[in-house]
């Protein structure tokens, strides 16, 4: 693993089925899951995990969303991985998302974006925190020396 690594907090709604394949993107990319868990969140949880949100129109109905069902909480780590997770999702936006992306191929309105992403190092180990105070798993990656130099 690079001397740079950083970590991401990566969040899937379940009900629309592409945990696999939003995993297996993450996957090709080279990244390493070191953490994963299905739940279903609480809304206070998930109005604490959003709550930089909660002034804008779209938040009462992303809670809703959220807490309709489980979601997959998923700690990735790798070179850049807040930056290039953001991009493997693409823009919250998804009408905005490039084809391609993850919210570009599988996603059309902002409150059912379909996951969620750190937008930041900072965010990610908040996040991290938030949904595993457990902590995460760390081993040796075999294939590292395949994907980094």
């Amino acid at each position: 693993m690079p001397n740079n690594a950083e970590r991401t907090y990566i969040m899937i709604q379940v009900q629309r089925a592409l945990v696999g394949t939003i995993i297996s993107r993450f996957e090709q990319r080279g990244f390493k899951l070191i953490a994963l868990k299905l739940v279903h969140a609480s809304t206070e949880h998930l109005e604490k995990h959003y709550e930089d949100l909660k002034e804008k129109p779209f938040f009462p109905g992303l809670i809703k969303y959220m807490n309709a069902g489980p979601v997959v909480g998923m700690v990735w780590e790798g070179l850049d991985a807040v930056k290039t997770g953001r991009v493997i999702l693409g823009a919250t936006n998804p009408l905005a998302s490039a084809p391609g992306t993850i919210r570009g191929d599988f996603a059309l309105a902002v409150g059912r974006n379909v996951c969620h992403g750190s937008d930041s190092v900072e965010n990610a180990e908040k996040e991290i925190k938030l949904w595993f105070p457990e902590g995460v798993v760390q081993y040796t990656d075999v294939k590292a020396e395949w994907i980094f130099e």
